[in-house]
């Protein structure tokens, strides 16, 4: 198993994953599912590949032993912060140390790009998602989105709110 950074021959890969662990019934599998709050798509690969083409963003893949992608975290270079997001474990492989080794991986590199925290957006009804990121030393700065409807994210099922959760590297 190792972290290593995607590229865009793994799109078709990367877009299947993020889809499945976020929508639809396999994500119902795993406990970080958004089915019951939003329908639709998480990612499309036109969008995946414009992440490629975007020299502030990385995308890290997780591979197991076969060499299948079963987790990804993607991070960007904001001023002098790393947004974090669409960190997937493959609902088949969640509760196995997977997703707290990207994200400390992400740490490392938001270090080695001389960020000096690295930030998130929750939805905000996910208690055991934020959670999860408090225990990892992620704190909510206060600061509330609106969730932004589009084929990217999904079509909301409820009205849905962002937190912003940050963590100083």
């Amino acid at each position: 198993m190792q972290i290593i950074k995607a590229t865009i021959a793994d799109v078709a890969e990367l877009t299947q994953l993020v889809n499945s662990g976020y929508r639809g019934e396999s994500s119902k599998k795993g406990w970080t599912t958004e089915a019951h709050l939003l329908d639709g798509i998480r990612i499309d690969e036109m969008a995946m590949i414009k992440y490629f083409q975007d020299p502030y963003i990385t995308i890290l893949k997780y591979l197991d032993n076969g060499g299948k992608i079963i987790g990804c975290v993607y991070l960007e270079v904001k001023s002098e912060k790393l947004y974090l997001g669409m960190l997937t474990v493959s609902p088949l492989a969640q509760a196995n140390g997977i997703g707290r080794q990207l994200l400390h991986q992400a740490e490392i590199v938001a270090t080695e790009l001389n960020c000096k925290s690295i930030y998130m957006t929750v939805i905000k009804s996910r208690k055991e998602l934020i959670a999860w990121y408090e225990r990892r030393g992620y704190h909510a700065t206060g600061e509330i989105l609106p969730f932004h409807e589009g084929t990217r994210f999904g079509v909301p099922k409820e009205e849905i709110q962002l937190a912003v959760f940050e963590k100083e590297v």
